[in-house]
């Protein structure tokens, strides 16, 4: 739990109601591992060269994968794989991914997919899984297989075989880390991931009906909210409207200004929709945004903007109607939770 304590203080309220406190009960993910080793042996295809494409360029882009179940974004690493970030771009640009699928997965493992062949609705099962690949060299780096990674699937025991075909992680799978050449990170749509994951499957992982791409775009990355707003364009009134009421807080950046930058990112993203207030001490503090309390801890498209913040203290007081962001032991903690104060509480004064 997020703690007051120490809090940046941000904004004021000018006008508060009661609030709601919600209390919903959110499932961890159960952990599965993977072993790409044991995949049947692939079928190597000739290399074909990748267009340039510049680290800079690539930098500025992201996959949009549209899928039976969902639309999932990714950024690349173009830096740590430059040859396959190259070579993935190259191929959706070209439409090589659209009617391919999703053909192998591991329940909240991994999911794997860009297999050519399996646009053929005639490919028998036993090739599903060893089209395109021998086509690019290995790029093993310190990129972590933490949950979202997109990395490139490779023919077992053989070096420089990876191709077309990609995997994500729906989980953290360490035991892949400098074994395979991770070159992406999911931005949006990791429920997705999640989802694909559990469709049904045989005992060799193979889904029992393919989860279908329609379609692999590339585009320029959405742009961050609020990223270089001048500091006195941030002085702005934010209306939050509870299940009792409605509570206007002014912005007023001179106290925190990374921290209302932030806060204005989440807002107009609509990160905050439907979270709750999740905490009430009387006469204390009510606190809310955080994600969890979302019905079915559903993910966000703005997640890929939430991040740490520095610490920005003031000597303003902590009296009633000023609003905070919440953090933890650590001064720069904060991320989205943020706590409105219902009464003096000279004991979070800086």
């Amino acid at each position: 739990m997020s703690k007051p304590e120490g809090a940046c203080s941000m904004s004021s309220i000018n006008r508060a109601s009661r609030l709601y406190v919600f209390l919903f009960i959110s499932l961890a993910l159960c952990d599965k591992s993977l072993s790409l080793a044991q995949q049947k042996k692939r079928d190597a295809q000739p290399v074909r060269p990748a267009a340039s494409i510049s680290v800079e360029e690539a930098a500025g882009l992201e996959a949009a994968i549209t899928t039976d179940l969902g639309v999932i974004r990714f950024e690349f690493y173009a830096d740590k794989a430059p040859q396959h970030t190259q070579h993935f771009i190259r191929l959706a640009r070209e439409g090589f991914y659209d009617g391919s699928a999703f053909h192998r997965v591991i329940p909240r493992g991994i999911i794997q997919g860009g297999d050519p062949l399996l646009k053929d609705a005639g490919t028998p099962r036993e090739r599903w899984g060893t089209g395109a690949l021998g086509q690019v060299g290995d790029e093993f780096t310190d990129i972590k297989h933490v949950r979202g990674t997109v990395s490139a699937v490779r023919i077992p025991g053989q070096a420089n075989s990876g191709g077309a075909q990609f995997f994500i992680c729906a989980t953290p799978q360490p035991q892949l880390d400098g074994q395979f050449s991770a070159f992406g990170l999911v931005t949006e749509g990791l429920e997705v991931v999640d989802k694909i994951s559990l469709a049904q499957s045989d005992g060799s992982q193979l889904t029992v009906a393919p989860v279908r791409i329609a379609s692999i775009k590339v585009e320029p990355k959405k742009a961050e909210p609020f990223k270089d707003t001048p500091s006195d364009q941030l002085r702005r009134d934010v209306l939050l409207r509870t299940s009792h009421g409605e509570i206007t807080v002014t912005m007023e950046p001179e106290l925190a200004l990374e921290h209302v930058r932030n806060f204005l990112r989440l807002v107009e993203t609509g990160w905050y929709n439907r979270t709750a207030f999740h905490r009430l001490i009387p006469g204390f503090v009510v606190q809310g945004g955080v994600g969890a309390t979302r019905a079915g801890n559903a993910t966000h498209p703005a997640d890929r903007w939430v991040r740490r913040l520095k610490g920005e203290f003031s000597q303003t007081l902590h009296t009633r109607g000023v609003l905070s962001m919440a953090r933890g032991d650590d001064e720069d903690s904060a991320q989205t939770s943020f706590f409105i104060v219902l009464g003096p509480a000279p004991h979070l004064d800086r």
